[in-house]
């Protein structure tokens, strides 16, 4: 019995395994972003696991290096991070009307539940059930967030190194939480070395090749 292999060309996007049967772009954008929308608690930073996980893993929109950039980009504009993130990945899909179906299903769900659960707030609010649902559920988030950031982390040390990777935290650190700069600051400063040191990394490669093949041409 053959069995046939398919072969990706390069730079193309992985099969989309994780997706579900029925559903096309603009399903998946829907249903992708209502769930981040729903299950979401805690304001925009608590969210971003969530949509890291649709557009990454179950959905392969993009990569993980893409969504760590733009996640450094959308913490450096004003305004809400999720939302950003949820307008750049429905744009990313299906240009401006996916940018817009995209954010209307991410607000529209808790938008709607505040407005119909607005008359309970009070007394949701002095309910010892809720307060133990509202304690049982901040771990959860800071674990979730903990492992995204281990995971981000990793990357930047594998990719930098360890003892350089380790300095930039310890900079980022010292920026962001003991001379207290405004994280924008920090970001767009970080992606502009970013932006140096790859260029000059690329420039003492090709260095190092030219001499490389100097030396074994002077050889023969």
């Amino acid at each position: 019995m053959e069995t046939t292999t398919t072969k990706l060309e390069p730079g193309a996007p992985p099969p989309q395994t994780g997706r579900p049967s029925g559903l096309n772009d603009y399903g998946q954008i829907v249903w992708a972003m209502l769930k981040t929308g729903v299950l979401g608690y805690g304001g925009g930073p608590s969210v971003i696991p969530l949509i890291r996980y649709e557009a990454v893993t179950r959905y392969h929109w993009i990569e993980d290096d893409e969504f760590a950039e733009i996640l450094a980009l959308a913490n450096a504009l004003p305004g809400p991070i999720a939302t950003k993130m949820a307008a750049y990945l429905g744009y990313r899909r299906k240009g401006w009307l996916g940018a817009v179906v995209s954010v209307l299903s991410h607000i529209l769900p808790s938008a709607i539940a505040m407005i119909a659960l607005l008359s309970a707030v009070q007394y949701l609010s002095g309910s010892a059930v809720i307060q133990g649902m509202i304690a049982a559920v901040i771990p959860v988030i800071a674990v979730m967030l903990g492992v995204m950031a281990y995971e981000f982390a990793n990357r930047a040390v594998k990719g930098l190194g360890k003892w350089m990777g380790f300095a930039m935290f310890a900079v980022a650190f010292l920026l962001l939480q003991i001379i207290n700069i405004q994280d924008a600051i920090v970001i767009v400063s970080f992606l502009a070395y970013g932006a140096v040191h790859f260029k000059a990394a690329g420039w003492v490669a090709k260095w190092k090749n030219k001499r490389r093949v100097r030396s074994e041409g002077g050889g023969e």
